[in-house]
């Protein structure tokens, strides 16, 4: 029996690409057999309508009644791409799910490769590794790796490296994150606390196809962010740390202040007493903030 593989496409700027990502997707809807001799064929793809600024919601009306297995959903506002994809995930119901941009960078072809890894690797997830350069432009490539970098050292989550938005996610983990996960969430964070196992498959990307990107340097720094905030609680026990810390320390320092007085190194009336207050109350305000925020 064929796998079945429900693709999920958050649509924001699709006007001049995703027609043509939804035909390539039709040679998968009969079933194909993958490079490692598994059948599996697509049964629905998911558009999501992320309110973008162009004639997506045209697009998707006209592909929902060409394809009766094209199912469109519709959000009220912009949610973001990670909002988009969870209310797609939600609506879908094959046994795989596959995650893929409207830009036609994603080559559905590789559905068959990325199935093979999950099926031989035992693994809830497996990312699409781009075996070239994604084409977004050297500043950007580099603005991406640094950051996946920052988040891995900072924290004891997922490998920030592999997270691509080209993905395969088991059925049942990928509904169980839609189920819970919130539009401030970032979604490989969120998947990475419930998959068992998540791996990578190499896959060539291709070209953007001819529409702008929707991100711009505030959405960038927005993305990453999100992604900070929901990587793990290290940094907040750091900030739980460095106000224990201070309390620990603020009787050597009171020791300390008070010699200096004693000794006539300072004559400013109260500032010994301010200084030693200040840093008893800073110590207790960071412990108690990164015990509430954890």
């Amino acid at each position: 029996m064929a796998h079945q593989i429900s693709v999920v496409i958050p649509v924001y700027q699709g006007e001049r690409t995703l027609a043509a990502v939804v035909e390539e997707l039709a040679a998968s809807v009969e079933p194909r057999v993958s490079p490692g001799g598994r059948p599996y064929r697509v049964t629905e793809a998911v558009l999501v309508h992320d309110c973008g600024p162009d004639g997506s919601d045209q697009a998707i009306r006209d592909l929902a009644d060409r394809y009766d297995w094209v199912r469109p959903v519709w959000l009220s506002r912009n949610f973001g791409q990670h909002a988009a994809t969870l209310a797609g995930i939600a609506a879908s119901g094959g046994e795989w799910v596959v995650t893929m941009d409207e830009d036609g960078q994603h080559d559905p072809d590789a559905l068959g490769s990325l199935l093979d890894t999950a099926m031989t690797e035992q693994a809830d997830v497996v990312y699409a590794a781009p075996t070239n350069e994604p084409p977004h432009g050297a500043v950007r490539n580099l603005a991406s790796r640094g950051a996946k970098v920052v988040v891995e050292r900072l924290t004891k989550g997922a490998q920030a490296s592999d997270f691509n938005s080209y993905r395969l996610i088991l059925g049942e983990v990928a509904r169980s994150v839609a189920a819970y996960a919130g539009p401030g969430i970032y979604l490989d964070v969120a998947i990475s606390w419930v998959a068992r196992r998540a791996v990578t498959c190499p896959v060539e990307m291709r070209g953007e196809g001819d529409r702008p990107s929707g991100y711009t340097m505030r959405a960038l720094v927005s993305h990453f962010w999100r992604l900070v905030l929901s990587s793990g609680t290290r940094p907040l026990r750091w900030v739980s740390v460095i106000g224990a810390a201070g309390v620990l320390l603020a009787p050597i320092v009171t020791v300390a202040l008070v010699t200096g007085r004693a000794l006539g190194s300072w004559e400013v009336p109260g500032w010994t007493s301010t200084m030693i207050l200040l840093m008893v109350a800073t110590g207790v305000i960071l412990f108690s903030l990164g015990v509430i925020a954890e």
